[in-house]
């Protein structure tokens, strides 16, 4: 909504040659910064690209990755507790094959899929202490999603 101002009325026997003058309204703007690309920046050093050698394979090294030392029992009981998880959670996943899901189970069963998939390649890769956490959180995901069905 627009409201315009009311301008008060001046009364008739005031002179209008008397006003007073208008005041000075000039604002003072400082001069400009000089910009940060006008000084002097160091030149970036260059290094001398080391020579291509055609020999040397080009796959890149995988990332170290640290693991704890377990014992054998204790490594056979975190690969048991992570393949009971597994399977839970893909009997549970099995149970939505066929059927109609809204936009939330089908991203839940998508999250229960990735969970499943992370725990068998920390399966490979020895990691059974992740391994079962990852396999864990599938099971209880895909709980979740079969009981919403």
């Amino acid at each position: 909504m627009l409201v315009r101002p009311v301008v008060p009325q001046r009364p008739a026997d005031v002179a209008t040659d008397a006003e007073e003058p208008p005041p000075d309204l000039r604002l003072d703007i400082p001069p400009a910064l000089v910009p940060l690309a006008a000084r002097g920046v160091p030149a970036r050093p260059r290094s001398a690209a080391p020579a291509a050698n055609p020999n040397a394979a080009a796959a890149k090294p995988e990332a170290p990755q640290i693991v704890p030392d377990l014992t054998t029992q204790e490594s056979a009981s975190l690969q048991r507790e992570s393949d009971q998880s597994l399977h839970a959670a893909e009997r549970n996943l099995a149970a939505t094959s066929g059927k109609s899901l809204n936009a939330a189970q089908a991203d839940l069963a998508s999250k229960v899929r990735s969970f499943i998939s992370d725990a068998r390649e920390a399966g490979r890769t020895g990691d059974w202490g992740r391994a079962r956490d990852l396999a864990k959180k599938a099971q209880v995901l895909s709980e979740e999603l079969a009981g919403s069905l």
